[in-house]
């Protein structure tokens, strides 16, 4: 599955083919059919597995009863701890989870978004309403900008490299939430 991830994350779901697949895992085209009936079924299960995962982590983060700020501190420590385990199962997501999600077998992938974005607004709601974050925002964008300049990371973020996913995420909240200028 892996291998398969890894080949959807570069190709793209639509140009890739399970003999590619089966090239990269050095194995026969036949021998994948033995575990799955398609490709579709492939990238099913690398989806569902990562949402799965994510959403443990979420809701154990959502249900810790934190205030506004540390939920969002923790989704985002979260988020790129997800990054780190699922990398080319989130770059998957974000390519083709709008063009999957139109096809009966991936209906989840609306309703995990949806969740996301109540989850994430919802905390930035609260945090308003609470005297955590800034009024005068407007929250849809502040959810997007969080959720994209977090996600994109998939595009980049290597396991070897020089941070951990905790200090992206330090080093990610500490510009987020506190700026990159010097107080003047």
């Amino acid at each position: 599955m892996d291998t398969a991830a890894e080949v959807f994350a570069a190709q793209g779901y639509n140009a890739t083919t399970v003999r590619q697949i089966a090239d990269a895992a050095g194995m026969l085209a036949g021998s994948l059919y033995y575990h799955f009936d398609s490709k579709e079924s492939m990238v099913d299960e690398i989806l569902a597995a990562f949402l799965d995962e994510l959403w443990a982590g979420y809701d154990a983060v959502l249900e810790a009863g934190l205030g506004p700020r540390e939920t969002i501190e923790a989704l985002v420590t979260e988020s790129f701890r997800e990054i780190d385990r699922h990398r080319a199962a989130v770059a998957i997501y974000q390519k083709e989870a709008r063009y999957l999600a139109t096809q009966p077998r991936f209906g989840y992938l609306t309703e995990s978004r949806r969740k996301f974005e109540r989850a994430w607004l919802g905390t930035l709601e609260r945090g308003v309403a609470e005297g955590v974050f800034r009024a005068d925002l407007d929250l849809r964008l502040a959810y997007r900008f969080l959720r994209d300049t977090v996600w994109v990371a998939a595009s980049w973020y290597r396991p070897e490299g020089r941070h951990s996913p905790e200090e992206i995420a330090r080093q990610y909240l500490a510009m987020v939430l506190d700026g990159i200028a010097l107080p003047s």
